[in-house]
């Protein structure tokens, strides 16, 4: 499975963006997807997973509240709707896929390129 992300910007402390990650290849097989980020010095930071069905979410305590993760599977493509911007949320957004939640914020393997969400105070 192939990832792309995309809808990065540069956007004003409080505003929104949203991040689309479409699959491509072989998504005939379930999986749950992901989505990380790397601010520039800083390790990559887990962000939300979801489970193939949507039924299942996941997120890291920076964003609980703030961030929803939702998916579109007739168009194999998962969204990340960020609101609240903060400028420590500036990073470059990568999505990730995995068998399950688990394997997805553990140890996935499979990434695509990423998005530069970029947030001025």
């Amino acid at each position: 499975v192939q990832l792309q992300a995309s809808g990065g910007g540069l956007v004003q402390a409080g505003g929104s963006l949203r991040l689309s990650c479409a699959a491509s290849g072989r998504t005939s097989s379930t999986y749950a997807m992901g989505w990380f980020r790397q601010a520039p010095g800083k390790e990559r930071e887990f962000v939300a997973a979801i489970s193939w069905s949507g039924g299942s979410t996941s997120y890291a305590d920076s964003v609980k509240g703030r961030f929803t993760i939702s998916r579109d599977n007739a168009k194999n493509t998962v969204y990340l709707q960020m609101n609240s911007l903060k400028s420590e949320d500036t990073a470059v957004y990568y999505c990730a896929s995995g068998k399950t939640i688990v394997v997805v914020t553990t140890r996935a393997s499979n990434w695509g390129h990423g998005t530069q969400v970029t947030v001025s105070s």
